[in-house]
């Protein structure tokens, strides 16, 4: 199998049409007040692989990812997980009208994961794809092989 070329290292709202976050996992979240930011820390899938020649299973290219959400506010965090790891089904984005300055137009975006909901309101995001993605037959990687938890945005490894 050759290996995966990588189309970008830095994905934006603009490129939400052609993005996808089924099966893509939720590792940690957190916010960065002082710069109005909402920021995860996910598995990204950045393609699937069909099984050919015998294989049963799918395989998946997955990269650690930092997702940055912009002047972020009204966060809601509705989740249950017994391992504290969030496995995403779907990732939604409503329009939520302007800022209240009238400036900007803000979107209300939605991870439904299996184990509950995160939602916020912001006026876009970045994913920074942190390291080269990695063939698995997992749609997750390991602690270890991601480079533990982290929200660097420094893509230069990938």
């Amino acid at each position: 199998m050759e290996a995966f070329k990588l189309q970008k290292r830095i994905w934006r709202d603009s490129d939400f049409a052609d993005m996808g976050w089924h099966d893509a996992t939720l590792w940690s979240i957190t916010a960065d007040p002082e710069r109005f930011e909402f920021l995860a820390d996910l598995d990204y899938i950045l393609k699937w692989v069909e099984p050919a020649g015998g294989e049963t299973y799918f395989r998946f290219w997955v990269a650690p990812v930092t997702m940055v959400f912009h002047n972020a506010h009204t966060v809601r965090v509705n989740t249950d997980s017994a391992q504290g790891v969030l496995e995403i089904a779907d990732f939604v984005r409503e329009s939520a009208g302007l800022t209240s300055n009238q400036q900007m137009a803000q979107y209300t975006y939605r991870f439904d994961c299996q184990e509950g909901t995160i939602s916020l309101v912001a006026t876009g995001f970045s994913l920074f794809v942190r390291r080269m993605p990695i063939l698995t037959s997992s749609q997750r990687l390991e602690l270890a092989e991601r480079g533990g938890i982290s929200f660097e945005r420094d893509s230069a490894a990938a």
